[in-house]
């Protein structure tokens, strides 16, 4: 395998990626052909996600939404793409604590504050400012959106999603699928695939 990265998807995470200060980052990959040729912050975009396949480089899969994020993973995995691929990458000014882990694929952007004795699953995003205490565990392919503060022992399920400056009550699990207003207080389990919001968090209504 090159020394070099090819992340897959030109998005604004992957701009969020670029700006942190990555480096070793000779493209990216993306499906829509007409950014092929063009570039995404000064990083060329030279081809479709498939042809990430054949290539040598290292993958850092850049796609924001845990759902499609785990999509592409699974996508590349079928063609071939060992987990080995994946590359992990924690911003300069991120803190992660000696007995903590991160999993392969996972992206913590600047600010993010991990302490002790946190896992960190596959594919996962720490976006700027958050925060992840002692003993949480991050499953596969969940989100955390800017300024999100764990308690400990908080469980984030796959692909969960926690939005912008909400906060868990330790020892709380988000299920799998779930999601988490903006500025919500969690106070208490949210079952998976539903949507809670508020001061404090509860069921938001399903309208027929």
């Amino acid at each position: 395998m090159s020394g070099g990265l090819l992340l897959v998807g030109a998005s604004g995470l992957a701009r969020e990626v670029i700006a942190a200060g990555i480096t070793g980052v000779v493209g990216i990959v993306d499906d829509n052909e007409d950014l092929h040729g063009g570039d995404i912050e000064g990083v060329p975009v030279v081809g479709s996600i498939a042809d990430a396949v054949t290539r040598d480089e290292s993958l850092l899969v850049c796609v924001g939404p845990s759902a499609s994020r785990r999509n592409v993973v699974r996508r590349l995995v079928k063609f071939g793409v060992t987990q080995e691929r994946f590359a992990i990458y924690v911003a300069r000014s991120a803190r992660i604590g000696a007995s903590s882990e991160i999993g392969p694929g996972s992206i913590l952007l600047d600010g993010a504050v991990v302490t002790a004795n946190a896992t960190i699953g596959h594919h996962v995003v720490v976006m700027p400012n958050s925060t992840i205490t002692h003993d949480c565990v991050l499953e596969d392919f969940a989100t955390l959106a800017s300024g999100v503060s764990l308690g400990g022992g908080t469980r984030i399920r796959e692909a969960a999603y926690i939005g912008m400056n909400a906060s868990i009550r330790q020892g709380v699990t988000i299920g799998r699928e779930a999601t988490v207003g903006m500025g919500a207080a969690v106070l208490a389990d949210v079952p998976k695939e539903q949507t809670w919001a508020g001061v404090p968090a509860r069921p938001l209504e399903v309208s027929e």
